[in-house]
């Protein structure tokens, strides 16, 4: 039988890179959240700059749900990370103990204990990862008991700290929220002195939120799929049980908004070159929008339509590991090149990362919204590189004609709407939906001129992709003779016989 992962495994195994002094080191971060994403990033970074000899700090985290935190206790707080993917085009296979928790707290039946944490001198660094709706303003009152929102505990353990510290300059925290929010942090500091307002608390104490602590928005990337499949496998590889083993990809970024002043704090960051902190986060937030955002987009209706269901078998398939490569490299990297020489780095890890056979993205799943997500993500990118060079993107073309066909309702049920592939119905979840539906019901055959017409006249619709896309030379051509060949010939034969396209 394997023994349990736990304190005297890792220190009975120097390899592991654990020795009794990182159970010694002081609770430095505070963070909301046992979440895969948070573990496989922020606790990753931590612990490896423990391992470094470059930060000495543990986490203790709040955690509002129930379950788990007493596998956290069963372990010691110990749990293993899996990194295997792509990395530079070369597989890559990691296991790693990670050390950086000490302990684990239910928020309801622990909210004293949890109070008690920020006395620590040494705390000084607040994190979150709650979900998007997290961060949302709650008029509560946090005397009454245990807040119920992010918020609202946040606002409770800033007015203990100013409390225990009498109102210290020198004891604010550096807070990071990693919600997947446009400038997260400062609406988590808006939203923390609103409800500091409603709360009526003293003036002093609002003067000390916004000039002894400082929120920094900051932007996330790395995707952690969590336990895998094969668990028992894995145990067996290891030698030891692992109740809290989560898989990572290779790939991270975390990049915050913030100063010398922040980055001294953070100085975990010194541990990995992927974690950055910067005047601005927009150049990163951009990069990851265009090129990862964006070649997806570009790429599932097209993928999706000529038989594939994943990220990871369109990187399999000839023409669509072509699609993705040159619509990433040839098409909409030359419109960055202003964000600086990092993003051709990013590009790359990109194209390593769709290529990851551990990841299971589905294709279906990525079509949610896929017409809001093409304005957001790829209209610019069309512009800007018709602007610098004269031309069309051919692949991005391409990928707009088959999300218009992807978004061709075969059927409608209770006004929701469904698409067909081979014989089969999806769902076509995207509240344009049925603006699309009114569009295609003026084609009537796959003849050239009735669909160029159709895509004419969605082409300049300013509410979907707020410009005229039907001004553009050449755009509304181009789009509507990809899209009359594949409703003549099927996608995955227009694709095949027609591949000079790209």
């Amino acid at each position: 039988m394997l023994p349990r992962l736990n304190r005297q495994h890792v220190v009975n195994h120097p390899a592991l890179g654990i020795s009794e002094d990182h159970f010694q080191y002081p609770e430095k971060v505070l963070q909301f959240g046992t979440g895969v994403l948070l573990r496989g990033l922020v606790d990753y970074l931590v612990d490896k700059a423990n391992k470094k000899g470059l930060f000495s700090g543990r986490i203790v985290v709040i955690k509002s749900t129930e379950g788990e935190a007493g596998a956290f206790a069963a372990q010691d707080g110990l749990f293993t990370t899996h990194i295997k993917g792509v990395a530079q085009g070369k597989p890559v296979d990691q296991y790693l103990v990670n050390a950086s928790i000490s302990r684990v707290l239910q928020s309801n039946a622990e909210w004293e204990a949890i109070l008690e944490t920020v006395a620590q001198p040494a705390l000084e660094i607040i994190v979150s990862n709650t979900t998007e709706v997290g961060i949302q303003y709650v008029e509560e009152d946090i005397a009454a008991g245990v807040p119920a929102s992010y918020p609202g505990k946040l606002l409770a353990l800033l007015y203990e700290r100013y409390r225990r510290f009498n109102g210290d300059p020198g004891k604010g925290f550096v807070i990071i929220p990693t919600e997947l929010v446009v400038d997260n942090g400062q609406l988590l500091q808006e939203i923390v002195l609103k409800l500091a307002a409603f709360n009526k608390l003293p003036e002093e104490f609002v003067s000390w939120i916004k000039t002894a602590n400082r929120f920094c928005s900051s932007l996330v990337d790395r995707i952690v799929p969590g336990k895998p499949k094969n668990l028992s496998e894995c145990w067996k590889e290891a030698g030891y049980e692992d109740e809290l083993w989560i898989d990572a990809e290779p790939f991270l970024l975390w990049a915050i908004e913030g100063d010398a002043a922040v980055a001294e704090k953070l100085s975990f960051q010194q541990a990995d070159e992927r974690m950055l902190i910067a005047p601005s986060i927009t150049p990163y937030r951009e990069q990851k929008l265009r090129i990862l955002n964006g070649s997806h987009t570009a790429a599932v209706c097209l993928g999706y339509l000529s038989g594939l269901n994943t990220v990871y078998e369109c990187m399999q398939d000839a023409f669509m590991n072509n699609f993705f490569k040159k619509a990433v490299m040839e098409e909409i990297l030359p419109t960055l090149s202003a964000l600086g020489p990092q993003t051709a780095r990013f590009a790359q890890d990109v194209l390593d990362r769709f290529a990851n056979p551990s990841i299971e993205h589905k294709l279906l799943s990525i079509t949610f919204q896929t017409s809001s997500k093409m304005n957001a993500r790829n209209v610019q990118t069309i512009l800007r590189y018709h602007d610098a060079k004269g031309l069309l993107p051919e692949s991005i073309c391409l990928g707009f004609a088959a999300t218009l066909l992807f978004l061709k309702p075969a059927q409608e049920v209770n006004g929701k709407f469904k698409g067909e592939r081979k014989g089969e119905y999806y769902g076509i979840n995207d509240d344009n939906a049925a603006v699309f539906a009114k569009y295609w019901q003026a084609v009537s055959s796959p003849e050239y001129a009735e669909v160029a017409a159709m895509v004419n006249a969605v082409c300049g619709d300013r509410k979907l992709w707020e410009t005229d896309l039907a001004k553009l030379p050449g755009f509304t051509d181009a789009v509507a003779g990809h899209l009359t060949g594949m409703m003549k010939h099927g996608v995955k034969a227009y694709i095949a016989n027609y591949s000079r396209v790209i």
